[in-house]
């Protein structure tokens, strides 16, 4: 089995800035692209930024310039470094990566979910 478990979610002020964390555990052996969607009330769930395994990245227009995602392959984690928050981007953050797994194959697998609310 594998697990996404996200961390970094909270609350912040308009401005401010938030480190979004997610590990990958399990029956891994090796990880493929990593990516961060968000799903704010009553929107669709939207894809925020991307990487893939060889480190190219791709976001969506209304974050760049203000997020970056990384990936540190030595602890299967994902990042995203989000500053200048503004209301807009108060949303619930999923992890999502595709992972080849010993014995099942490649499989694409989701975090919970972490809250980032932007309010002052």
């Amino acid at each position: 089995q594998v697990q996404l478990v996200e961390s970094g979610g909270g609350l912040v002020q308009p401005g401010g800035s938030l480190r979004l964390s997610c590990a990958a555990s399990g029956s891994i052996f090796s990880i493929k692209a990593m990516a961060w969607y968000r799903q704010a009330p009553r929107k669709e769930r939207e894809l925020v930024a991307g990487i893939t395994g060889g480190g190219s990245t791709n976001y969506a227009d209304s974050v760049k310039g203000r997020f970056t995602i990384s990936r540190d392959n030595a602890k299967n984690t994902v990042y995203l470094q989000m500053n200048s928050l503004g209301p807009e981007d108060t949303a619930v953050y999923y992890c999502n990566a595709q992972i080849l797994t010993t014995g099942r194959g490649l499989g694409n697998y989701w975090g919970q979910g972490t809250q980032v609310t932007v309010s002052s």
